[in-house]
């Protein structure tokens, strides 16, 4: 049965706003809604600036706090799982792998790492009680320890960008380098896989990921650490070149591996706690694995 005239422009009158609303917010590809996401970005950025200009007393804090988020994110969501994961004990034993990086230098971070290591697998031990053999021991014990290497460890090692400066460069330059050259990476990524990605670089784990972007990532990321290294930290070119091409290569592997991490357990975002981008992991998965590759090539190459 038909509508009236009258019931259609009632209809029409009512989705009509809805409409118009809807369209007020465009959205990407991946259905987030890109006004909030810019001006979180945005936001995100100038505080990342603002530290970096202030050096190692803003820095530290501003990794640790992120550290300290991005770790709640992922513990919290393998725990949804029924994977048995301390997660207070984590959480503070990953600060303290940061922390102790700080007068210590790696020493200090490792040394951190491995006590929080032995805690972990001696006190899943006995979660169960004496009585009780614990329950899935082995897979609890190893994803833990990789949440640990993966987040607090290669966080430590973002912070110690900072700590670089004994190289005769102010360390604010070399956390410049490191922001320049992620956001080189990640920007020529976007444009070339928009304008040209045909070829999926792993369909299975990420559909959205293509060579094209990754070889405009590499492009971009190859510039950007040349320029970075010669202009800003008065270095030989080709560290930039090994710089660019590391960092780039352990962002995109980095990213594929948060993808089928969340896979694996069935969640599209770690949270919703940063509007139009998800959570504070999915910010930080290629991000720190960079870190870590920039840290070796210019604590060991530039030194």
């Amino acid at each position: 049965m038909g509508l009236t005239n009258d019931a259609h422009d009632s209809v029409v009158g009512r989705i009509g706003p809805i409409i118009q609303v809807d369209r007020l917010k465009p959205k990407n590809s991946a259905g987030r809604d890109l006004p909030t996401a810019i001006g979180v970005a945005l936001g995100l950025g100038a505080l990342v600036i603002l530290s970096i200009i202030v050096g190692p007393i803003a820095w530290y804090p501003l990794v640790s706090l992120a550290i300290g988020l991005a770790m709640w994110e992922v513990i919290t969501r393998l725990r949804e799982r029924s994977y048995i994961m301390p997660r207070t004990i984590m959480i503070l034993g990953g600060q303290a792998i940061i922390w102790a990086s700080w007068p210590l230098g790696p020493a200090g971070a490792l040394g951190a790492f491995s006590a929080l290591v032995l805690l972990i697998m001696f006190g899943r031990l006995f979660h169960h009680g004496r009585q009780r053999a614990p329950v899935n021991y082995l897979r609890d014990t190893a994803i833990a320890i990789f949440v640990l290497a993966w987040v607090p460890l290669f966080g430590a090692f973002a912070a110690m960008i900072s700590g670089l400066s004994d190289l005769g460069v102010p360390g604010s330059l070399f956390i410049f380098t490191f922001m320049i050259c992620v956001v080189a990476s990640d920007t020529g990524g976007y444009v070339a896989g928009v304008m040209f990605g045909s070829r999926p670089m792993a369909p299975a784990i990420s559909p959205k990921k293509s060579w094209e972007g990754f070889a405009g990532s590499m492009i971009a990321g190859l510039v950007a650490g040349v320029l970075c290294v010669v202009f800003l930290l008065g270095g030989h070119w080709w560290i930039g070149l090994i710089l660019g091409a590391g960092m780039v290569l352990c962002a995109t592997l980095g990213d594929l591996v948060e993808s089928q991490f969340k896979r694996e357990i069935g969640i599209k975002d770690m949270s919703g706690f940063l509007p139009g981008h998800g959570g504070v992991m999915d910010r930080l998965d290629g991000m720190l694995p960079s870190a870590a590759m920039t840290w070796l090539v210019l604590g060991v190459l530039a030194s």
